[in-house]
C-alpha cells in the first residue's frame, strides 16, 4: 500500500466549493449569438455546425428532470496544471447526479488513448482517491494532436463500443482548438458525440471576458513566488548575488507578471512590452546593467531579475528570425537532419533571407543551435530549451566590465541562473483551484445535461465566494482566429498576451521603479491549504486587480 504524506491524507477530506447555481436541478440562460474574436468568414467557413452560437449561463431550478442513462470519455491533454484530477472529479459528480447509471471512462495518455482505444473506467473508488491531489496521473496526459478524418473515425469507434455520447477534453488553447474541431466533425455526420472543453494551461493565456482563468495558473504562480521569496531572502542575506530566473510562459508573459507583483523583484521583463517598444536585446541588457550599477551605488551588489520563457520570440528581430526558421524547417527538416552537424548552422544561415541571416550569424552558437532543436507538436520552436537566463546574465556581466572600464560603475557582480517550471505543473492544487477545477468539471456535466456540444466550460466571478460564481459555456468559436501553422493557415483559439493597458501591467509598471532601487521583496511563503479564508482562498494578485478586488 502507498504511504500518504499527512498533507494528502488531510487534503483528501478536502471538499471543494461551487456555484450555489449548480446544487441541485440546473436550467440554462442563453445569451446573444457569438462570432469568432477576428477572421469571422473564415471560422465561420470551416465550422458551420457549431459556429454562431450563444453563450450559456445556469440558473437553479426547481425543476425536476429525469436525464436518460449515458456514458462520457474524458481525455487530459498537453503539459499538467494543478488541479486536473478535480475536473475529472466534479465531472464525476456531475454526470452521477443527473443520473446514477452513468459510466466515466477515462482515455489514457492524452488523445493518443482516444485513438489506440486505451481507456480504463473511472469508478468512485478511484476517483476518491485523486480528489484534490496534484498531477495528471489518474489516466496520464498526451500530446497528440487530434486533427485528421483518420483519426476521428477511430475514435468514434470506441466511443461508439462504449456507448460514450459525450467526450470532455481538458487541455490549453490548442487541445480546445482540437476539440472544437472534433465537435464540428461529429456534428457534421450526425455521430451522436458531443465534445466539451475546459480551460487548462498555467501559463495564464486562454482567457477572455468569459474565461478570467485558467485553471492551475494561480497554483503555480504561488509554487513559483515562494520559490522566488526565498531566494530573495537568501540574496537579501548573502548580498553577493544577481539571480536570474526564468519563469514557464511561451507565449505570453502572465506568469512573470503575476510573480512580480507577488514578490516584487529589483528587475522583471514583460514580453510584450518589448515586442510593443520594439526593444532589442542590447537595450534589455543595457537596461539591466543600468539597475544593477544603481544598486551597487547604495552598497546592493545583489538583485532578482524574472524574465518570461518565451522572451526570445517577442524581440522583434528575433521574432521574424523565428518565424522565417518555423516556416523553413517545416518544409525542410530532413534536410536539415541529414546535413552535417557542423555544417548545420551554415546551412540555415544560407537559407534565411538576408536580414535574418545577419541576425542568426550575430548569436552565440549555443543559442543559435538552440533555435533549430526539433519544433514541438505545432510547428514552434520549444522555447523552453533556449537559456534565455544565462544568456542574460552573461551579456549584463560583459555590459557591466565594459562600464567598469570606462569608469561607469564600481560595483561587483556575480550571477545565478534558474528556470522554474515544472516545478509548478503538478503542484497539490491551491484552494482556489481546487475549487475551480471542480466547479469547471461539474459545469461541464451540466453542458453535457444540456446537450451543448462545442463549448467550453466557463466559470466566471472567481474573486467573490465560490457560492457567487457564474457557471456556464462559451462557444470555443468565439474565440478563433486564422493564424499559420506548420506553413499554414489553420483556425486556432487565440492566446491572450499581458495588455499593457491592464490593471495589473499597470500597476506594475508604476511600481517597478521604486521596487528595482530599493529592496521592497515581498516573502509569500508557500500555499496555505488550512487557516483564514484570507489566507487560504486568496485570487492571484492579476485577478484581483483585473477585478479591481
Amino acid at each position: 500500500m502507498a504511504t500518504k504524506s499527512a498533507l494528502q491524507i488531510a487534503r483528501a477530506e478536502y471538499k471543494p466549493k461551487m456555484p450555489k447555481a449548480l446544487y441541485g436541478t440546473v436550467k440554462i440562460e442563453e445569451g446573444q449569438s457569438t462570432e469568432s474574436v477576428a477572421d469571422q468568414e473564415q471560422v465561420k467557413a470551416l465550422f458551420p455546425n457549431t459556429y454562431g452560437m450563444p453563450t450559456v449561463k445556469f440558473v437553479p431550478s426547481d425543476q425536476k428532470i429525469a436525464y436518460s442513462e449515458m456514458n462520457v470519455g474524458v481525455i487530459l491533454s498537453g503539459g499538467q496544471a494543478p488541479g486536473g484530477h478535480n475536473v475529472i472529479a466534479g465531472l464525476f459528480d456531475g454526470i452521477k447526479s443527473l443520473n446514477a447509471g452513468n459510466k466515466l471512462y477515462g482515455f489514457l495518455m492524452g488523445p493518443g488513448g482516444l485513438i489506440d482505444h486505451n481507456y480504463k473506467e473511472l469508478t468512485a473508488d478511484i476517483i476518491d482517491e485523486y480528489r484534490n491531489t496534484g498531477g495528471f496521473d489518474i489516466i496520464g496526459s498526451g500530446r497528440t494532436k487530434l486533427e485528421t478524418t483518420e483519426q476521428f473515425d477511430k475514435g468514434l469507434e470506441i466511443l461508439k463500443k462504449l456507448n460514450v455520447k459525450a467526450l470532455v477534453i481538458i487541455g490549453g488553447d490548442d487541445s480546445n482548438t482540437n476539440a472544437c474541431v472534433l465537435a464540428e466533425y461529429y456534428k457534421a455526420i450526425n455521430a451522436g458525440v458531443q465534445v466539451i472543453g475546459c480551460p487548462k494551461t498555467i501559463d495564464g493565456d486562454l482567457k477572455n471576458e468569459m474565461i478570467e482563468t485558467s485553471f492551475g495558473f494561480d497554483t503555480a504562480c504561488k509554487v513559483y513566488s515562494e520559490v522566488i521569496g526565498n531566494i530573495q531572502r537568501d540574496c537579501n542575506s548573502a548580498r553577493k548575488y544577481w539571480h536570474f530566473v526564468k519563469l514557464m510562459g511561451r507565449s505570453a508573459s502572465h506568469i512573470a507578471l503575476e510573480c512580480a507583483l507577488q514578490v516584487q523583484p529589483n528587475y522583471a521583463i514583460i514580453s510584450e512590452e518589448v515586442e510593443a517598444n520594439k526593444v532589442s536585446l542590447d537595450a534589455i541588457v543595457k537596461d539591466i546593467a543600468k539597475v544593477v550599477a544603481k544598486r551597487a551605488e547604495n552598497g546592493n551588489n545583489f538583485g532578482t531579475v524574472l524574465i518570461p520563457e518565451g522572451l526570445i520570440e517577442f524581440i522583434p528581430a528575433m521574432k521574424a528570425l523565428i518565424a522565417e526558421l518555423n516556416d523553413f524547417l517545416a518544409h525542410h527538416q530532413d534536410e536539415f537532419n541529414a546535413t552535417a552537424k557542423d555544417q548545420q548552422l551554415l546551412y540555415i544561415k544560407n537559407n534565411l533571407s538576408a536580414d535574418n541571416a545577419a541576425v542568426f550569424a550575430s548569436l552565440p552558437d549555443g543559442v543559435a543551435r538552440q533555435l533549430t532543436l526539433d519544433r514541438d507538436p505545432h510547428g514552434n520552436v520549444q522555447v523552453s530549451l533556449i537559456e534565455t537566463e544565462k544568456l542574460l546574465a552573461e551579456m549584463v556581466g560583459k555590459e557591466l566590465a565594459a562600464m567598469k572600464k570606462a569608469g561607469k560603475y564600481s560595483g561587483k557582480f556575480a550571477s545565478q541562473v534558474h528556470f522554474f517550471g515544472y516545478e509548478g505543473r503538478c503542484a497539490a492544487p491551491s484552494n482556489y483551484d481546487a475549487d475551480y477545477c471542480y466547479s469547471l468539471g461539474y459545469t461541464a456535466s451540466a453542458l453535457i445535461g444540456s446537450g451543448k456540444t462545442g463549448y467550453m466550460s466557463s466559470v466566471r466571478n472567481t474573486t467573490a465566494p465560490a457560492a457567487e460564481w457564474i457557471a456556464g459555456g462559451i462557444p470555443v468559436t468565439m474565440m478563433m482566429n486564422m493564424e499559420r501553422r506548420h506553413g499554414e493557415m489553420k483556425p486556432v483559439i487565440r492566446k491572450a498576451l499581458v495588455e499593457l493597458d491592464g490593471a495589473p501591467y499597470k500597476f506594475f509598471a508604476a511600481n517597478r521603479e521604486a521596487w528595482a532601487i530599493g529592496t521592497e521583496y515581498v516573502y509569500p511563503g508557500p500555499i496555505q491549504y488550512f487557516g483564514p479564508t484570507e489566507v487560504c482562498d486568496q485570487p492571484t494578485r492579476t485577478l484581483a486587480l483585473e477585478q479591481k478586488k
